[in-house]
């Protein structure tokens, strides 16, 4: 799995990156300890909450590289009288919706960036049990660094259905460009300062992962959906080491 990229993706891009990055690291160094300090206060520890997701692919062995994500956490550890974790919903806090609603939650994922794992703008990183029903065709979204931000989180982020917001991802990598960047860069900024404009949909989140809706629709069936769960924990399980 390939594509070509230009000169601005292959060079540039990254340079950007770690510049920027940087640069919010030291200018808000301080919002980084007063987040950190109230998740410590409000929800425990450990403060930053990681997940393995799957990275831009290895043109040599058409796999993705399954990474950690850092974010704030937002959710409790409580659990049922059987020690099993309670559901999302039950552990999320009004502190914790309000840190996603924010955007604040997602402020570690600097780190991501500076790491390489990342940019700041391309197709977000999805979960690995929804990688492994994408089509070949939509794992092409692979073929370009994750971002915090994209095309299709502009478009309406989680109110988007899976495939909308999968197609919006193919749009994005047909031709990365400096220009198309920072046009995605300026309306998350607008939906950030300006939710009740731009972004009308924060707060909103898909409840079912992509392989539910699959199957829900009946376009997997149970026999496909149990072993493509297998294989998504499989992949986690041989990159435990990812760090």
């Amino acid at each position: 799995m390939n594509r070509k990229r230009g000169f601005y993706e292959k060079y540039v891009k990254r340079v950007f990156d770690v510049i920027f990055a940087l640069v919010i690291l030291i200018l808000f160094f301080w919002l980084y300890l007063i987040v950190a300090l109230l998740v410590r206060i409000k929800l425990g520890s450990p403060v930053i909450f990681k997940q393995p997701r799957p990275g831009i692919v290895n043109p040599q062995t058409g796999k993705e590289r399954i990474f950690y994500m850092y974010k704030f956490r937002t959710m409790t550890n409580e659990k049922d009288e059987e020690g099993k974790l309670l559901s999302d919903e039950e552990r999320l806090t009004k502190f914790g919706s309000m840190l996603r609603n924010t955007s604040l939650d997602e402020l570690p994922e600097i780190i991501n960036i500076i790491k390489g794992d990342m940019s700041f703008i391309g197709p977000r990183p999805q979960l690995v049990r929804d990688m492994v029903f994408m089509t070949e065709r939509q794992r092409m979204r692979h073929t370009a660094k994750p971002g915090m931000s994209g095309l299709a989180q502009i478009k309406g982020r989680n109110a988007v259905a899976w495939d909308e917001k999968l197609e919006w991802d193919l749009k994005y990598i047909e031709r990365v460009t400096l220009w198309k960047d920072v046009k995605i860069i300026a309306a998350t900024i607008k939906m950030l300062i300006l939710p009740e404009r731009g972004g009308e949909t924060r707060g909103t989140d898909i409840t079912d992962d992509y392989g539910d809706v699959l199957l829900k629709e009946g376009r997997v069936s149970r026999e496909e959906y149990d072993a493509l769960q297998i294989k998504a924990m499989e992949l986690i399980a041989e990159n435990e080491g990812l760090g």
